[in-house]
């Protein structure tokens, strides 16, 4: 029976480099044995880095291999769904970064051809593996906090380098694909439910035609979410939950470790009870990987996060963007 899963990278980005693969390497179930690179010198250089054994400057070269089992793509979002799509007809599983995919009916294509092919595909969301969003879930789900009125969010960084991926158009660039998914997912995660109405206000950087801000309402079957994202501010991210009988806040609801320490707030009215809970240093990214490692493994293993949650988030994300006048 094998016990590890033999991955290919495509591509040798940032979110490679530092986190995912090393949480490969590092896996109990998997192990990175290629990666390849438009620039073979950059590819050789990043499986240096990482002890990878083969390095390619062609993406095709590791999809053909017959040494790897799973495919893992870090490439600018315009790429995602066309190479999902040729690692999947190349009988190759699939993890890829978030968003997946360009438009909801990206992600529904993407489902029928992962039920025709009977491979694992799935989304890169981290968050989805991190202890502190479970905590959350529970909360809410044994009414913690009384009836649930208000979700609070945002995400920002400062980037408007000309020369950015994320601030080119034709790549699937700007702050709602990259960042704004994540009080989405994570609100969606959180409650169980999906938005009714959705609206948004955005802002678009005329230099380069990305959203650079987008203040966004959703309304849900009880509470609302407002939230923010933005790539020219401070950086930021918090989320809060605020219920009739108390609220809870995350300290680092996205990137626990980089951002802040993983600690969630919570406060209640009726005992004046305060306290918080801290999660200490967990490796979100390895039990992202872990856990679609055993979706390959043995077949009928969960995913964490499946690509039926990925079309729910699209979905949104498309009807957000659909509120921008480029």
């Amino acid at each position: 029976m094998q016990e590890t899963v033999r991955w290919g990278v495509l591509g040798a980005a940032k979110i490679a480099d530092k986190f995912v693969v090393p949480a490969i390497q590092r896996s109990s179930n998997g192990r990175v044995v290629c990666v390849a690179a438009r620039d073979r010198e950059r590819a050789a250089a990043f499986a240096a880095r990482h002890d990878i054994a083969h390095a390619y400057a062609s993406y095709d070269e590791v999809l053909a291999s017959d040494q790897v089992d799973a495919i893992y793509i870090p490439l600018p979002t315009a790429s995602h769904f066309e190479w999902c799509k040729k690692a999947l007809l190349a009988g190759k599983h699939v993890l890829c970064e978030k968003p997946i995919a360009m438009t909801a009916s990206q992600v529904r294509e993407l489902i029928a051809l992962r039920d025709s092919t009977g491979l694992v595909c799935g989304e890169a969301f981290m968050v989805a593996h991190h202890p502190q969003w479970a905590f959350v879930q529970e909360c809410i789900a044994r009414g913690t906090l009384g009836e649930l009125r208000l979700v609070e969010g945002s995400f920002t960084y400062f980037n408007d380098d000309p020369d950015a991926l994320k601030n080119d158009l034709a790549l699937g660039g700007g702050g709602v694909r990259d960042i704004g998914v994540y009080p989405v997912v994570t609100t969606r995660m959180a409650t169980g439910l999906e938005p009714l109405a959705i609206g948004a206000d955005i802002t678009i950087d005329p230099r380069y035609g990305t959203d650079k801000l987008a203040v966004c309402d959703l309304t849900f079957a009880g509470f609302d979410l407002h939230f923010y994202c933005g790539t020219q501010l401070a950086r930021r991210q918090h989320m809060i939950f605020h219920g009739s009988k108390g609220w809870l806040s995350l300290d680092a609801p996205f990137n626990p470790g980089v951002y802040g320490d993983a600690k969630v707030h919570i406060r209640l009215d009726g005992t004046g009870k305060a306290e918080t809970i801290e999660f200490g240093d967990v490796d979100q990214y390895q039990s992202m990987v872990e856990n679609f490692g055993a979706a390959v493994l043995r077949p009928g293993e969960p995913l964490a996060f499946t690509l039926e949650n990925s079309l729910g988030n699209q979905l949104v994300i498309d009807e957000v963007l659909s509120h921008a006048n480029r």
